[in-house]
């Protein structure tokens, strides 16, 4: 496919939580790049902390500006979630805020490459967590080069206030841009019946509402063993299907050939 960006409003839960879900749970390969600049929490919380060494996308920002050597680099950093079979790879997150200012300048750069990512051979859809934009140095430029951007919110008020600003905010950053807009699109953590309100309340589509499911939930940020027959995973699974339409339509306008010139008239 190509860039997936997940962000959410000020408060609003599930971003890390429903991206990890994806990564464990679609069919395709995929690599999740851990881009929130208030940093990554799935090495200390899935991973329990529980590999060697720095990791991640502050180790590559520190040596792309060193050396520029992201492309050789890259590989290196990350980790396979579904080991050996590098099928589910994951770019950790920034660690401290010292790493967060390495990463700043090099947003507009990750955003580049991860684009070439889907034509390598194998491909991979690249999934990234964005966190909350409502911070500092937010990934403005990934945003900008996402094929579909999914704002994760609940239902409840103070949530959907908060989801409606970044929507907003999107909207009008990818204007000011001049950037074609991808697929901006919502995805509705929780149980009940909550999903066209939340439709006619932000004005954008609910593409997957994913379940309440506390168990899966708490493997997911503090680790353990997950079942991928559990409502939280089997949902998130569900949601490469409408997310590979959303990709498919959106590259069948961008290939259609412009209209002939018509000859003036002699």
């Amino acid at each position: 496919m190509a860039i997936i960006a997940l962000v959410a409003g000020k408060g609003s839960p599930g971003v890390t939580t429903t991206a990890l879900a994806c990564a464990l749970s679609w069919h395709r390969r995929v690599v999740l790049a851990e881009c929130d600049p208030a940093g990554g929490s799935i090495m200390a919380g899935y991973l329990t902390a529980s590999l060697d060494g720095p990791r991640g996308i502050g180790e590559l920002a520190v040596g792309e500006l060193r050396d520029g050597n992201l492309d050789t680099a890259f590989w290196g950093q990350l980790i396979d979630l579904d080991a050996p079979r590098r099928e589910r790879l994951l770019l950790p997150g920034v660690v401290d805020h010292a790493q967060a200012g390495s990463v700043t300048p090099l947003w507009q750069r990750f955003a580049d490459f991860f684009v070439t990512l889907d034509r390598g051979e194998p491909g991979y859809d690249v999934l990234v967590d964005c966190g909350r934009l409502q911070v500092p140095n937010a990934p403005w430029p990934l945003l900008r080069a996402a094929a579909v951007v999914l704002v994760v919110t609940r239902a409840h008020l103070p949530d959907l206030s908060s989801a409606q600003a970044t929507v907003k905010a999107i909207e009008r950053d990818l204007t000011e841009h001049r950037v074609p807009a991808g697929a901006l699109r919502l995805v509705l953590v929780g149980d009940g019946n909550g999903r066209a309100e939340v439709s006619r309340t932000l004005r954008l589509p609910v593409i997957a509402q994913l379940p309440d499911d506390p168990h899966s939930a708490w493997v997911l940020g503090h680790g353990g063993t997950v079942r991928g027959r559990r409502p939280l995973l089997r949902a998130a699974g569900s949601l490469e299907v409408p997310v590979r339409a959303l990709l498919d339509r959106r590259r069948a306008r961008l290939s259609w050939p412009l209209p002939a010139e018509v000859p003036d008239a002699v």
